[in-house]
């Protein structure tokens, strides 16, 4: 209790997020990238034993952490750190450790197989979200809502269609996910700046047995593309493209969010809320949507992020400088962390949504009269009124209507003032017909169908296996 824990560990994130980004994973990887490296250069007729390489895999996970300390104090060197360590539990071996390698190495490929599987994790995550939001779509297909621009009323739409503006948003950030998996390469083998140079004296001049060594070795860690050149590190421009891709589903997330805190303000639409759950500690009526909140306050940190990663690939000196390492440490575990919990906490909240469809209809019914006037205007019209004398008609009726709601606080009662109107001509039984609210929506039940079926259901077939998530806060 006497030092900082990262809330994103304590209170966020999931565990199997945690362990990706986990000292055990890292460093486990690293072993695993020294014994693969050892195999393939024997493999290439490099003088190492099969002795060697069961020694080193009979100790992968047999890591000494107070040791590996001691030495990082000693060295100032994190990787050399672990050779060394990894040497004292595998003695034989402690020679051929590391050979023809530099820090990168295992560092730079360590982290993309971190990024690889993070995004991995995510993406059943995100998949989620769009089954819930797509059922929730279809199932609100013809409800009618109020809709607004610059939240002022205006046109209907539907709480379906409203749902698929989410939707679009998390289609757009799956088909960047999906790219840059398709597209990420591994750093493999490349040697100090990337000229591969101490493997020119391991294999006396063969370059055929580098270029088999960084693609044999990138395959076994599951990667079909590696970096074909280098500096010492591989483009820091991944780093930033990735938080960047990050950031975009923080941006969608967000934007959910504010919406559903609007409507929760007008008492249409609520997150869950749970039985003991407290809104306020001095309200007690309160029931603030705090998972909204939280996704915000997340969201708002990782779209920070974004600019730290592009101040970092933008200012790399040459084929490799130092000034990367602090910030990777920072920026791209918790940019992950924090998407993790973002993609959780939109789960949790659609697996208990719950919507008002009488409150969202007494809004419309506020609104209604003022949106069905271009209607009343045309039928007058169409029984040889003149348009400009009844435009002037109904702006009257319109404004005394809008005085009466905003200073009185009453009901709207354009429609009444317009039947009781006798200089209008319209057939007054069929306007009480039209003020149906689906009369309203236009093409949103439809439009929503096709969403659904053309752009998100395709998705969701290619990625079924992934379906299905405990999606349980920790706090």
């Amino acid at each position: 209790m006497n030092s900082y824990k990262n809330p994103l560990e304590e209170r966020y994130s999931s565990e199997e997020m945690l362990f990706n980004f986990s000292h055990n994973n890292k460093f486990r990887t690293w072993r695993k990238l020294w014994i693969a490296l050892a195999e393939i250069e024997k493999d290439l007729g490099l003088d190492i034993t099969d002795g060697q390489i069961a020694e080193l895999k009979a100790n992968a996970e047999n890591i000494d952490y107070d040791k590996a300390a001691e030495y990082e104090k000693k060295f100032r060197h994190d990787v050399m750190a672990h050779v060394h360590t990894y040497g004292d539990v595998a003695p034989s071996a402690k020679g051929i450790i590391h050979l023809g390698a530099t820090s990168a190495f295992v560092g730079d490929n360590t982290d993309l197989i971190q990024i690889r599987d993070g995004l991995l994790i995510l993406k059943k995550k995100l998949v989620n979200v769009m089954k819930n939001l797509s059922d929730f779509a279809i199932q609100y297909k013809d409800l009618p809502t109020l809709g607004f621009t610059h939240f002022q009323p205006a046109q209907l739409t539907t709480v379906g269609k409203r749902a698929t503006l989410w939707l679009q948003s998390l289609v757009l950030d799956i088909e960047e996910l999906d790219f840059f998996l398709e597209t990420l390469r591994f750093r493999g083998v490349k040697g100090t700046t990337g000229t591969a140079a101490s493997f020119l004296e391991l294999f006396n001049g063969d370059y055929s047995k580098v270029k088999h060594l960084d693609k044999e070795l990138s395959k076994r860690f599951g990667f079909e593309k590696v970096f074909g050149v280098s500096g010492q590190t591989y483009d820091r421009k991944i780093d930033a493209k990735v938080v960047a891709l990050l950031g975009n589903i923080a941006q969608s997330a967000h934007k959910f969010t504010n919406d559903l805190r609007l409507l929760q303000n007008l008492k249409e639409i609520e997150e869950p809320f749970e039985k003991n759950q407290i809104g306020s500690s001095a309200m007690a009526y309160k029931r603030n949507p705090m998972r909204s909140e939280r996704i915000g306050a997340l969201a708002k940190y990782v779209m920070s992020l974004t600019t730290s990663s592009a101040m970092v690939a933008s200012t790399q000196w040459f084929e490799r400088t130092l000034d990367d390492s602090a910030n990777k440490r920072l920026t791209i575990p918790q940019a992950f962390l924090a998407v993790d919990a973002i993609l959780l906490i939109w789960n949790n909240i659609m697996n208990g949504i719950v919507v008002y469809p009488n409150r969202i209809n007494k809004h419309i019914m506020e609104e209604l009269p003022f949106m069905a006037t271009e209607y009343i205007i045309m039928e007058e019209v169409k029984a040889g009124g003149d348009r400009q004398e009844i435009h002037e008609v109904i702006r009257v009726h319109s404004m005394e209507a809008s005085k009466k709601v905003k200073e009185e606080g009453k009901e709207n009662d354009l429609i009444e003032r317009i039947l009781n109107d006798d200089s209008l001509k319209l057939d007054k039984s069929k306007l009480k017909e039209v003020l149906d609210p689906k009369n309203f929506i236009g093409f949103a039940p439809i439009q929503t169908e096709e969403f659904i079926s053309n752009e998100v259901q395709p998705i969701l077939d290619k990625n079924k296996d992934l379906i299905g998530l405990e999606a349980d806060l920790k706090v």
